[in-house]
């Protein structure tokens, strides 16, 4: 039986809140535990957490995975880590396309845990969101969730717990398809793309709250506007007085945070071996808790074959913007010398490395960081305008806004309730975006100028005209909204422990969803339980995806198809937006006289 709104608000309530204490150490408080049972027998573990992505891959119909504390050694310091079976990131678990699963999850941890199965279509209740589809994963006990294979692809798991994904809690999942895969290669890698920082996520999410700058020592790298001339003491004055920073490119950042791929520092050089001249297919997995990455390998141009899991029309380009949570799979054909797999933070921060090599301890040139990006009018929804031309109007312009009260609020010229209807001007809400616009067919943030060719969301399309696209019944509006001073994030400026209602959908019914960002920063959202249709101009091959990164001041929509009954959790993938409050519920209701 599913949870009544009322029962969720009161389970769900204060659980968010900024002041929250040990309660926002946890994302959600849990119910009563009565479908679980215990585990007996204690559990160690022994030996350093180390990335095992290719190797000893679990498979079948039965598999048993233990989350437990293991100690992780990086750059010469030693820290403890949340694991599944031992390693960051957990074991590879590969299954087949209309195969049937249980996975036996045993808890060693002294507090609750759970795991998610990220875009993976499931039961409600087999979803793994505590306080939502299930109670969690109490400690010293184990949980079994089963559930049958109905798709193939790349994709992966994770904690919903208190953060533990940004200690390590997560793993890739593979799905071989039933009947073969369409684009045939020799070899496979997976890239598994992380974030590591020493100091926990609950006390970094406790130093943004009081500083929201701390994490970034690009601020006082202002040189330069936009028109390549020195900022004045004017401008940089009205970015001041806004509480804006053109450098607001991430929250947490290198300052902290050691970039990894397959659980392996830039100095670890993690390397992936071939035979020259065969077509090496990259599972690319973003499973960071707070950064976007943009990933290129230079040298050897690649060709995306695979989004979210979903085949696509074979691509070629240089470079792609990864959001969280997203996967794309990749084929390269390398010559005979070594490559670098080069995965920049989006604000350039530092770097995630790998090597492509025929041979064992091969390198290639590492290049520098490049420029980090600034922030631009167009991002602030003030309009599509030439900043190399006009950067200093538009300064001018914001120095003539009335900045509000002491500056803790943004200005009124910035929180126009005409632009943005669905919101509630709350103190999460420092800013609406003016004019937002579709930017589905823009680069990320920062690859504007690169001089080669950069994946966007335009390019994806399905190999084939689908024949299951069918006109949405209705829409709706979705905002995403922020305060970077408080350090708040919400949807349609509530955050979820504001008791805010869920997102009903009636079972099969069509509904687009458009979300409008009315901030300054780029959020991933991803809709648990279900595959969605991009609205990006392709018409019949449009392509299916369960996470989409929306630009600032960006406009994106997706059609959805509600025929997955139950509550579904829908949300930033920024760990710590998610955690501050941008979440939600969608609740799927068989119709009248269905069965439940």
């Amino acid at each position: 039986m599913f949870q009544t709104p009322h029962d969720r608000r009161a389970l769900l309530a204060g659980a968010l809140t900024a002041g929250g204490g040990a309660a926002a150490s946890l994302l959600f408080p849990h119910w009563a535990r009565a479908q679980m049972h215990h585990h007996h027998g204690a559990h160690t573990a022994t030996g350093t957490a180390t990335g095992a992505t290719t190797e000893g891959a679990l498979s079948g119909e039965h598999i048993a995975l233990n989350i437990a504390r293991t100690p992780f050694t990086l750059g010469g310091r030693t820290a403890s880590a949340t694991t599944v079976n031992g390693t960051v990131p957990g074991p590879l678990i590969r299954l087949r396309e209309g195969q049937d699963v249980e996975l036996a999850v045993t808890n060693h941890l002294d507090v609750d845990s759970s795991i998610h199965w990220h875009g993976i279509l499931l039961p409600f209740q087999m979803d793994g969101v505590p306080g939502v589809t299930f109670p969690g994963i109490a400690p010293h006990e184990t949980f079994t969730y089963r559930f049958p294979v109905r798709q193939s692809g790349t994709y992966w798991y994770h904690s919903h717990s208190g953060g533990q994904e940004g200690t390590g809690l997560f793993g890739p999942l593979v799905i071989d398809p039933a009947h073969g895969e369409r684009v045939e290669t020799e070899r496979e890698m997976i890239l598994m793309l992380s974030d590591w920082s020493f100091t926990p996520p609950m006390e970094i999410w406790r130093k943004l709250k009081a500083r929201p700058d701390y994490y970034n020592f690009q601020q006082q790298a202002l040189f330069e506007n936009p028109s390549g001339k020195p900022w004045t003491q004017e401008q940089k004055l009205a970015w001041g007085r806004m509480r804006m920073s053109p450098m607001d490119i991430a929250d947490v950042t290198g300052a902290t945070y050691t970039y990894l791929i397959n659980g392996q520092g830039p100095d670890a050089n993690w390397t992936g071996l071939f035979r020259p001249g065969e077509r090496v297919r990259l599972r690319v997995i973003n499973a960071s808790a707070m950064t976007i990455f943009n990933l290129r390998i230079p040298g050897l141009p690649f060709t995306v074959i695979a989004a979210d899991g979903s085949d696509v029309a074979p691509v070629e380009t240089d470079e792609i913007q990864i959001g969280v949570a997203e996967t794309y799979d990749l084929v390269v054909t390398p010559d005979a010398r070594a490559y670098s797999v080069i995965a920049e933070s989006s604000d350039r921060s530092g770097f995630a490395r790998a090597t492509l090599a025929p041979r064992a301890g091969m390198v290639a040139p590492v290049p520098p960081l490049r420029k980090p990006p600034r922030l631009t009018m167009k991002d602030m929804g003030m309009g599509d305008r030439d900043e190399t031309d006009h950067s200093d109007h538009a300064m001018g312009s914001m120095e003539g806004m009335d900045h509000g009260d002491g500056g803790m609020a943004m200005n009124h010229s910035m929180r126009d309730p005409a632009t943005a209807p669905g919101v509630e001007l709350t103190p999460g809400v420092d800013m609406l975006a003016p004019m937002p616009t579709d930017r589905t067919g823009e680069r990320g943030l920062g690859l504007d100028d690169v001089d080669h060719r950069v994946l966007v969301y335009t390019d994806l399309e399905t190999p084939e005209d689908r024949d299951d696209l069918t006109p949405p019944t209705r829409e709706i509006v979705v905002h995403l909204t922020g305060n970077m001073e408080r350090y708040m994030w919400s949807f349609d400026g509530r955050r979820f422990s504001e008791m805010v209602e869920p997102i009903r959908l009636a079972h099969n019914e069509r509904v687009r969803f458009t979300l409008v960002n009315e901030t300054m920063m780029t959020h991933p959202i991803h809709l648990h339980g279900f595959f969605f249709d991009l609205v990006n101009g392709a018409g019949k091959r449009r392509p299916r995806k369960h996470t989409v990164s929306v630009l600032p001041a960006g406009k994106v929509s997706f059609d959805v198809t509600a025929d997955a009954p139950g509550d579904w959790a829908f949300h930033c993938h920024l760990l710590l937006h998610m955690m501050s409050g941008m979440f939600n519920v969608v609740t799927v209701r068989p119709l009248e006289g269905g069965a439940a």
